[in-house]
């Protein structure tokens, strides 16, 4: 059957007022907002939480409470009311004494990582992207939630963006940051990306990582009611750092390793415990 002339201008006429169509649409469209990463905490409470004096206990943890144990170098064994276990900075030289179901690794040097983690470990949050980039991680587990936060690292003189990471750990209300192998100050941007912290494991060597006044300008951006140092190899080079920062932070020292916080009795005062270690 032929077409007629009203036939050829209707099918011109057509495709014409589709595009027409959808021309329009674009123009009313809605761009879709990007979803921004959680930081800590992720649930603001109702209320404030009730700071007294600290009172660091050394019962298993409780409801509300996270149980820490400093094992030596970069490495703590964090533990969850739920039973969720976890070493940060995990290596082939320093390892709590059992199987934890996540670890943390920086690959600032061998200390701080390994290629060969335990096969009975559930969850290995590797600080930097094997591929590139930077690594980007954010998992929940029973009552634990893990996110990182990318930071540069130096290598000879160059610098390699985003090649290592802080972890924050939230766990029973408290926020908790392992500064891994810092090397710089961090920036606004850090700073938000983190959120609110309540414990800072922070490496003082002084050297290898931040200097003494980077790194305490980094804990006062921070402004954590409690600091755990870490990463120090004398204890020369710790009562170094101790008597930099004792003007501005109580310093607490205890006979034990393993320590039980809480929101509720996180100290009044910014305080330092250092925490004995292997």
């Amino acid at each position: 059957m032929g077409w007629s002339a009203a036939d050829a201008a209707s099918r011109k006429v057509t495709p014409w007022l589709a595009g027409l169509a959808a021309l329009i649409a674009s123009a009313f469209a809605v761009t879709p907002v990007l979803a921004q990463p959680e930081k800590c905490p992720r649930m603001v409470a109702e209320a404030p939480p009730r700071i007294i004096p600290a009172a660091f206990r050394l019962a298993a943890a409780g409801t509300g409470e996270v149980r820490l144990t400093f094992v030596g170098h970069a490495t703590f064994l964090i533990e969850s009311p739920a039973g969720v276990t976890i070493a940060t900075d995990y290596n082939d030289y320093v390892r709590p004494s059992i199987v934890p179901m996540v670890v943390t690794m920086n690959r600032a040097h061998d200390t701080h990582y390994t290629n060969n983690p335990d096969p009975g470990i559930a969850h290995v949050l590797r600080g930097w992207n094997p591929e590139g980039g930077a690594a980007n991680h954010e998992l929940t587990l029973e009552d634990v939630w893990i996110r990182n936060v990318p930071t540069n690292i130096r290598q000879g003189a160059a610098t390699l963006y985003d090649g290592n990471s802080i972890f924050v750990f939230e766990v029973a209300g408290v926020c908790i940051a392992h500064l891994g192998h810092l090397h710089h100050v961090l920036t606004p941007d850090h700073l938000e990306a983190m959120g609110r912290i309540d414990v800072v494991l922070a490496p003082v060597d002084g050297s290898y990582t931040l200097d003494i006044d980077g790194m305490l300008e980094t804990l006062k951006a921070i402004n954590a009611p409690l600091v755990i140092p870490m990463h120090y190899f004398s204890s020369w080079g710790l009562d170094r750092f101790l008597n930099r920062l004792s003007e501005d932070y109580a310093v607490t020292r205890s006979a034990s390793p393993t320590i039980t916080l809480s929101r509720e009795t996180l100290p009044a005062r910014p305080t330092i415990l250092v925490l004995p270690g292997r």
